[in-house]
């Protein structure tokens, strides 16, 4: 259960989040358009960064760019 230990891994990376505007999802109340996120673990198509609720969240990687 790797997962639960994310929040106190090493980052990996930074990015910016550029956009919140989700055709499908709600990621406004989780990501401010302009902030700098931790990248705590990646995959092909999301990043997981610890969001503004201060959980560890999966997000499209269409919403980044890099820091």
């Amino acid at each position: 259960m790797l997962h639960l230990s994310w929040r106190d891994r090493e980052t990996l990376k930074k990015v910016k989040c550029v956009h919140t505007d989700a055709k499908k999802y709600l990621v406004n109340n989780a990501l401010t358009a302009g902030k700098v996120y931790d990248v705590k673990n990646e995959t092909e198509e999301f990043y997981y960064i610890i969001d503004n609720t201060g959980k560890v969240g999966g997000f499209y990687k269409e919403y980044f760019q890099d820091a």
